[in-house]
């Protein structure tokens, strides 16, 4: 991990935190330099040039029905309501040993900013090369995932096939995250089982974490504790699908996808 961005905390008490968070005692709590709750009180330019970024609008059966910025996906409307619909992923990342790998999002993200989800959640975009449309296979969320995987955590997508993701499912929700933004998504659920090297971009994760099965009752209690919340999205999927499919993490081969639209 570049030390740039990263620091390895290593104290007895994160020790004793981690090791209970991971069956093995090789698993390290990693925090960045440099962000503090709460401290930027203007849009940061870098994730307000994203809002300019094509996002795909769908209907409630997933159809696309056009492009959308990615502004106008996440404005709440005049009275609150949700934003218009459109289509998102969410990847699910485990290393070797079947661990989760969980990354608390940049203070700088325009929604849920802070919060712990899964391990990167972001769009295909509409206007993307190579294509992110493409449904064929489910290629264009295949290839979106590869790219964001390289954006937020700096993963080489050269070290990633599209065949490697597993797509399981799909997820309707929607969920404000202040009175100004919001997220009302059709989610693609991937999980991708690999071990890989990472170089988190601050802008985007400010800590990520490797998680065990047994040890996630605790680390939600950890993150209860200290008062941080999981993203709506994450928090939906682990209350419904996560765990069953995390005991199956060793036979991903055999879980067929589900076709059925979840809306939780």
């Amino acid at each position: 991990m570049n030390k740039y961005y990263c620091l390895i905390m290593r104290s007895k008490m994160l020790g004793r935190i981690c090791a209970a968070f991971s069956r093995t005692s090789q698993s390290e709590l990693l925090l960045s330099f440099g962000v503090r709750k709460n401290q930027h009180l203007a849009m940061d330019p870098t994730q307000a040039f994203l809002l300019k970024e094509k996002c795909i609008a769908v209907d409630t059966n997933d159809k696309a029905i056009g492009e959308i910025s990615k502004e106008e996906a996440h404005l709440l409307g005049p009275n609150g309501q949700l934003p218009p619909l459109h289509r998102a992923f969410s990847v699910f990342v485990f290393n070797t040993n079947n661990e989760l790998l969980m990354q608390q999002r940049s203070e700088h993200k325009i929604t849920f900013p802070g919060y712990y989800t899964n391990s990167c959640c972001s769009h295909p975009l509409h206007n993307c090369s190579p294509d992110e449309t493409d449904e064929a296979y489910h290629v264009g969320i295949r290839r979106a995932a590869r790219r964001r995987l390289q954006i937020e955590l700096g993963i080489d997508p050269g070290s990633i096939e599209l065949s490697d993701f597993k797509i399981l499912t799909r997820i309707i929700y929607g969920a404000t995250s202040d009175g100004k933004w919001g997220e009302h998504e059709v989610d693609y659920i991937l999980f991708l089982r690999k071990d890989v090297s990472m170089k988190p971009n601050p802008n985007e994760v400010s800590r990520v974490v490797y998680v065990s099965l047994a040890g996630f009752r605790e680390f939600q209690g950890y993150l209860e504790k200290n008062n941080i919340l999981f993203t709506p999205w994450f928090r939906l999927i682990l209350n419904s699908h996560l765990k069953g499919w995390w005991k199956q993490i060793d036979n991903l081969e055999r879980i067929e996808y589900d076709p059925v639209i979840h809306r939780l």
